[in-house]
């Protein structure tokens, strides 16, 4: 706990059975995290098995693949249902280091902040940690769009490292959202369309052969998506469409 807030760490899988156990020990080293909630996606390699022998880990297994989406909504509905009052998601991959959490929980616990973004962005992490220069350049391209017609001024939206406040989850109407990987745009756009500040913190990244990922095509396609939702939300400002929040 922090401060007498219960603090919940959860990390949406597929096939992070290589990576699972060392993101979860860097993770509960800090001391604070009271649970870990796994959400694993269909995974096709022994994620399952390698989480149920950590200790304060609570295993949710969907039976067929879901989607990135609809892996979060999962986590996210059983860290509210466990009481959760600091939620800190984490990709199981290891590409985001878990030495960020007490800060990322501190700025939340504070009431400063009811949602911080690690990013990648801020201090030239994702470069030196290997990310390919063709997602480098389509982030910084989606992000200044994003800021443009969000009217914000983020230095990514496409970060899996991600803290909220239970107060805010609880107000963001995450079923509505897409069960593909545009879930991670839609809920950032919600956030913004409450009013709610989202705070930054610089975070390395590491790009390993095992890391999670996704193809040029699918790429495309999420930031295609990425783009809509900030044209939704442009023209819910506008009134020619519906409140996404």
């Amino acid at each position: 706990m922090l401060n007498g807030q219960k603090i919940v760490v959860v990390m949406p899988a597929y096939n992070a059975a290589r990576t699972l156990r060392q993101t979860y020990d860097e993770v509960m080293a800090h001391g604070i995290v009271d649970l870990v909630i796994v959400v694993d996606d269909a995974s096709q390699d022994e994620t399952v098995a390698v989480a149920r022998t950590l200790d304060r880990v609570q295993v949710e297994v969907h039976p067929v693949n879901r989607g990135y989406g609809a892996n979060q909504k999962t986590c996210y509905r059983l860290a509210l249902a466990a009481g959760g009052n600091i939620i800190i998601m984490i990709h199981p991959d290891y590409q985001y280091t878990p030495q960020l959490i007490p800060a990322m929980a501190t700025l939340v616990a504070s009431g400063l902040y009811p949602c911080v973004l690690a990013s990648r962005i801020l201090g030239g992490g994702a470069l030196r940690g290997g990310m390919p220069w063709w997602k480098y350049i389509s982030n910084r391209f989606l992000t200044f769009m994003e800021n443009i017609l969000l009217g914000a001024k983020l230095s990514e939206y496409h970060t899996g490292y991600r803290a909220f406040s239970r107060q805010l989850l609880q107000r963001l109407p995450l079923e509505a959202n897409s069960d593909d990987f545009v879930f991670d745009n839609q809920i950032l756009a919600q956030v913004i369309a409450l009013g709610c500040p989202i705070g930054e913190v610089t975070c390395p990244a590491r790009y390993l052969p095992e890391a999670s990922s996704i193809n040029f095509r699918r790429s495309v396609r999420y930031g295609l998506g990425c783009l809509g939702t900030a044209l939704r939300f442009r023209f819910a400002r506008w009134g020619l469409a519906r409140p996404i929040a």
